[in-house]
């Protein structure tokens, strides 16, 4: 009896790897809202990181999270150090790719809770007087991650804080002159 059981774990677990093996990757989450802004307004207030604590979610994770910056107050270079309580984490975001009110990309390296190193991109689409502002996440999944995948939707979770992100950025962007 002791060794069929042994057989049917060893079997279950055989299987579970490699359903885990399997899983894709890489990961891409992306969420797009429309603001009543031209890109430029829009574009400024993403492209400085000193400007992300009115409208980023992560920014109210911790209310004692310590911040430091480095390099250009804007643009690729502009970098931005957090560490926090365990809802924030610890990391470093810094501005990869900036063009001007079209594309931002900022490469992701986070500490803590676990180390991965991931990209956000923001996109901006000139729609008359307004702009379509698209944020995506995109990474690669080692092994560890993809098991973790299987029980966390990301884009749920992750989707529902750029949701909250994007519509504060729609309120910055909206209520400047």
């Amino acid at each position: 009896m002791w060794k069929k059981l042994a057989l049917a774990l060893i079997a279950i677990v055989a299987v579970l790897a490699v359903v885990v093996a399997l899983q894709p990757g890489e990961f891409r989450v992306a969420r797009a809202i429309t603001i009543a802004a031209p890109a430029p307004k829009v574009f400024a207030e993403v492209n400085a990181m000193r400007r992300w604590q009115p409208w980023s979610p992560y920014e109210k994770l911790d209310p004692a999270m310590k911040r430091s910056y480095e390099g250009p107050e804007a643009g690729q270079g502009s970098s931005y150090t957090w560490s926090g309580n365990s809802q924030a984490g610890e990391g470093r975001a810094t501005i990869v790719e900036s063009r001007a009110n079209e594309k931002i990309r900022i490469r992701l390296d986070f500490r803590k809770p676990f180390a991965a190193t991931s990209h956000a991109t923001f996109t901006f689409k000139p729609q008359g007087n307004a702009t379509i502002v698209e944020w995506a996440l995109e990474g690669d999944k080692d092994y560890f991650a993809k098991a973790l995948h299987l029980v966390i939707d990301m884009d749920r979770m992750v989707g529902g804080q750029f949701e909250e992100g994007l519509g504060n950025l729609r309120k910055v962007a909206e209520a400047k002159p």
